[in-house]
């Protein structure tokens, strides 16, 4: 993805928290909300936006993806930036959306969809250039980036940038940082033993940076590798970057 392709910052973004975070961890999505909001911008959450349509276009169900996707695009009218805090839905929606309609009457309205999803740590770096002040106590953290947010969005560095822009945090990055950690969505619940030997290899490349917290932009990810390290009785600490990030900037200050 090119750098900023807004014309500046926006006064107004939409927000899709996914499916993840409105049902598993809410926390994370409110604090992605207030790091945009500290940032400069209004944000807007509609509440008629469902799931981005992964689960079905993931599992062959091509019309009833379009149809989920055919309500994201209803529910975003306006030409306000949507900003998503997970990689992987973010990449559904830019990079998938456009293919489940190629050759479709509605592609163009699609596309100029799709041409306003960015991740949230992305749109925090290049577009609202986010500046941090770190008032935590020292800590020692490793990153997990997820396929999706990578491979698709391109977003590789730019929550590596805001970790290691905060004075009190050292960020020692994992060996094998870009392997999956073996959630893939429905591939750990078809190809369990497979998904279970990913994520203890990912388990213990993070145990092995002797970091006390694990921080990703991707719950499902977070989801799979937590739930790994609590049975291995790891010390170590799965965190959503926009929580972590809100936490260490003091969660009361304006």
């Amino acid at each position: 993805m090119s750098k900023n392709p807004l014309p500046g910052r926006p006064d107004t973004v939409y927000y899709f928290p996914t499916c993840l975070v409105d049902l598993f961890y809410p926390e994370a999505g409110m604090a992605g909300i207030e790091l945009l909001k500290r940032a400069g911008t209004t944000v807007v959450m509609p509440g008629q936006q469902s799931c981005c349509g992964q689960p079905a276009r993931n599992c062959g169900y091509y019309e009833e993806a379009r149809s989920v996707a055919r309500a994201q695009l209803a529910a975003f009218p306006k030409n306000w930036p949507i900003v998503v805090p997970s990689g992987s839905c973010a990449g559904m929606m830019k990079t998938h959306y456009p293919e489940l309609f190629k050759g479709m009457p509605e592609l163009p309205q699609v596309q100029a969809f799709c041409d306003r999803v960015f991740e949230l740590t992305w749109f925090l770096v290049h577009v609202m250039d986010i500046k941090l002040v770190d008032k935590g106590e020292p800590v020692r953290v490793t990153w997990h980036g997820s396929c999706h947010s990578m491979r698709e969005m391109g977003v590789v560095e730019e929550p590596k940038d805001l970790l290691r822009s905060l004075s009190n945090v050292t960020l020692v990055e994992a060996d094998y940082e870009k392997e999956c950690c073996g959630f893939g969505g429905t591939f750990s619940v078809r190809l369990p033993e497979i998904s279970a030997a990913m994520v203890t290899d990912k388990v213990n490349n993070i145990v092995a940076t002797g970091a006390t917290q694990v921080v990703s932009g991707d719950m499902g990810c977070m989801m799979n590798i937590s739930g790994a390290m609590k049975k291995a009785k790891a010390p170590v600490k799965g965190r959503h970057i926009a929580e972590f990030l809100l936490e260490r900037i003091g969660r009361g200050d304006a």
